[in-house]
């Protein structure tokens, strides 16, 4: 199952990617606006993937809250 969930995070990674190229070529307004949905789009199933892939969160330490031990 991780296997997969990775493989399909490359695969948006990749489009991504793509698209971020694509933003930067000569596009009609029509084109711009089509790739920067899809853009969006992409990301926000990377994000949610990534959320499900790896559900845990690291949180930083704060020094000044240290307990002395």
């Amino acid at each position: 199952m991780i296997d997969e969930n990775l493989a399909r995070l490359r695969t948006h990674r990749n489009n991504i990617h793509r698209y971020r190229r694509l933003l930067a070529t000569r596009l009609s307004e029509l084109e711009r606006s089509y790739v920067e949905r899809r853009l969006q789009q992409e990301q926000a199933s990377m994000d949610a993937l990534t959320r499900e892939t790896f559900p845990f969160t690291l949180s930083a330490v704060d020094p000044t809250h240290q307990s002395a031990a």
